[in-house]
């Protein structure tokens, strides 16, 4: 169950789903509760914001 849960929130966050709904949605008491258990996700959705500012910039 656990994994199906920590898989469902990456998903959500990858997806761009806001931090506070995911935290909301786990039951965390605080939201950096989630962003401590998540942090390899932010690192991801961070490469991604990154790739997506060359993008725009560099046209």
């Amino acid at each position: 169950m656990h994994d199906l849960r920590h898989t469902n929130a990456s998903l959500l966050l990858l997806g761009g789903t806001n931090m506070k709904v995911v935290s909301e949605r786990l039951g965390h008491t605080d939201i950096q509760i989630t962003m401590n258990r998540y942090s390899h996700v932010l690192e991801e959705m961070d490469k991604k914001a990154s790739d997506n500012l060359s993008k725009i910039l560099f046209k």
